[in-house]
């Protein structure tokens, strides 16, 4: 452990040139006494290392010097592909391992290649949860993602749409979609792998008993063709309504492409007032009250009557909910 920091520290320096004791604490999740005591120990090794003191000072290596020691470890090789996305790295338990990869990485390059991927770095990030909301809190991510890695067999209690359930799981991978992690997994004696959402484990033993992962299985295949069953699976309806310039528009932001696709693809010519009827699918009637609401007054549904009637009805709430109290309206608050 102390051998993989001291390498660190050598890194960052080489990289980053001079750095503080405790800017270097901070990055190696240290005390600046061990700091201190990494130093004296790579000054005893022969590494050309000096220190300054002053508010501009700090530690740094003799310009020129240079360390070959950047070959990759076989765990720091095994996550080179997660080397962009150190925060899923954190929640997966690989973090540590990411910071030093990247590390070795920059150190192994030439100055001219090294700028260009700083460069790179501090113009491109990628945040793959949502606006408005961070992601799961999912504690066995770590334990999940072990079991992925090692094959073996976990017992989970789960919270399904059903109530709390336990399952023998063979997770096959993990996939981070939308900021919400899930968990591609078989179970003994069923046909085909199926999803579950890692954050509604509510517990979780790894089991003594390795499976054997399908040899066929190809999981980014696999996925994307999950996504498609399950996109085609929500809309098991249609829809025909009126949209406004500034409903069409609002349209793109609140609905799924497939719904702007169909708007696009079905809408008639606009009236004198710039709106158009078009067929939009749906998923169910409360999905759709709850989206099409989002709209406002710039969406009218014609059919089906039974969606129509849930908004006007609706509508008719928040008119009395909203009414001045010298209007006469009556207003039901019971």
């Amino acid at each position: 452990m102390r051998a993989s920091r001291l390498l660190s520290l050598l890194l960052l320096l080489q990289t980053r040139g001079r750095m503080t004791a405790a800017q270097l604490a901070e990055r190696l999740e240290v005390s600046t006494r061990t700091v201190y005591r990494d130093v004296e120990a790579l000054h005893a090794a022969g590494v050309p290392l000096y220190g300054e003191a002053g508010h501009a000072g700090g530690y740094q290596l003799v310009e020129g010097w240079r360390t070959r020691l950047t070959g990759l470890t076989t765990e720091e090789a095994e996550r080179l592909f997660l080397a962009g996305l150190p925060g899923p790295a954190a929640e997966l338990g690989y973090g540590a391992v990411v910071a030093a990869l990247q590390l070795k990485l920059h150190a192994a390059l030439p100055p001219e290649l090294a700028d260009r991927a700083t460069q790179l770095q501090q113009r491109f990030h990628l945040d793959t949860p949502s606006w408005y909301a961070d992601g799961d809190a999912s504690p066995h991510l770590a334990e999940v993602a072990e079991a992925v890695w090692r094959q073996r067999r976990v017992r989970v209690r789960y919270r399904s749409w059903r109530g709390e359930v336990d399952r023998t799981m063979e997770p096959y991978g993990l996939v981070l979609k939308g900021g919400r992690w899930y968990a591609v997994a078989g179970r003994p004696g069923r046909d085909g792998p199926a999803t579950y959402r890692v954050n509604q484990i509510l517990s979780l033993t790894t089991l003594d008993e390795e499976f054997a992962r399908p040899a066929s299985f190809d999981l980014p295949v696999w996925w994307r063709e999950h996504v498609v069953r399950f996109r085609a699976g929500l809309h098991r309806d249609d829809a025909t309504v009126r949209l406004s310039p500034r409903g069409r528009q609002r349209l793109r932001e609140v609905a799924t492409e497939l719904v702007a696709a169909a708007v696009d693809a079905s809408a008639g010519p606009p009236d004198d007032a710039g709106w158009v009827t078009a067929v939009i699918p749906i998923e169910s009637l409360t999905h759709a009250h709850g989206d099409l609401l989002r709209l406002g007054a710039d969406v009218e549904v014609l059919t089906p009557a039974a969606l129509r009637e849930r908004l006007a009805a609706t509508a008719a709430d928040l008119a009395a909910l909203y009414a001045p109290a010298s209007s006469g309206v009556t207003r039901d608050v019971g």
